[in-house]
């Protein structure tokens, strides 16, 4: 780099100096302003919530929500209402929408985890819908969403500049985050898929495969956890959170995320 900034500074008839402010306001231009990241953020953040308080609203009057084993008795003859319809939908769209824009958005360092999580995220909805496995799917949904809205929450804002807010949602995300991830999602949703539902119902092959996609998700959650952790420690030792958590921090970026939705790196703003 320091000989082509040379080679640049001779042919152009400038100083070096020179040459490296005009490098570095053009790098600047790649990067979103804070603006940007803050809308991003903010508009991710009232998706999760809205969709999390419409999974909470169908939901709450549906058997299978208060006993997981309703998502196998009567399979597969289970009708689909239309609040289910649209619970599917809304949520298939905005992640078909977040897998295409990752390709045109500022580079993350975690791209591939996301894009991997995006993806599985996807076939598990096909999947759970062409097999009518939508109960179970529904279930998943909803753990989901639930931690994201404190992950946008917190990247938001944090660039609004409210410090102390933000290092209080980042606390509240990361409690939540180990509950439904690490203890609600793999001791309830996939002992349920694993162990309850070949007591219920025969097995099939799409079955198979659908659970190893929920295997797949808890093996990115677990990646993501031990990185949120990092990003908490450091946090804690330098007395505020700094950086973007999950799926942040491009490689254009001047910092070194969650989330989306997806942690592993810094909270500079991904499934």
């Amino acid at each position: 780099m320091t000989e082509e900034i040379c080679a640049l500074a001779k042919q152009l008839d400038m100083s070096e100096r020179q040459v490296e402010r005009w490098w570095r306001l053009r790098r600047s231009q790649d990067k979103p302003s804070t603006l940007v990241k803050f809308c991003e953020n903010l508009w991710r953040c009232t998706f999760y919530l809205y969709n999390f308080s419409y999974g909470m609203f169908i939901l709450w009057d549906k058997e299978w929500l208060w006993d997981i084993d309703q998502c196998y008795i009567g399979y597969p003859h289970q009708g689909i209402t239309s609040d289910i319809w649209w619970y599917y939908m809304i949520s298939s769209a905005f992640y078909w929408s977040l897998t295409l824009s990752q390709f045109w958005d500022v580079r993350r360092k975690d791209f591939w985890q996301m894009f991997v999580h995006h993806v599985a995220t996807i076939a598990l909805l096909s999947f759970s819908w062409v097999c009518n496995l939508h109960r179970i799917g529904t279930l998943v949904l909803l753990l989901h969403d639930c931690a994201d809205i404190f992950l946008e929450a917190a990247k938001a804002a944090k660039y609004a500049a409210y410090q102390k807010l933000c290092d209080a949602i980042f606390a509240v995300f990361t409690v939540l985050w180990i509950i439904t991830r690490l203890g609600i999602y793999p001791f309830y949703i996939i002992w349920s898929t694993s162990i309850r539902a070949p007591m219920l119902l025969p097995m099939f092959a799409a079955y198979y495969i659908f659970n190893s996609l929920l295997c797949l998700l808890l093996a990115l959650h677990m990646v993501w956890t031990w990185l949120i952790l990092q990003v908490a420690y450091k946090a804690i030792n330098a007395g505020k959170m700094e950086g973007d958590i999950r799926s942040s921090s491009s490689d254009v970026s001047d910092s070194s995320h969650y989330s989306n939705h997806s942690t592993p790196n810094r909270y500079n703003n991904k499934k």
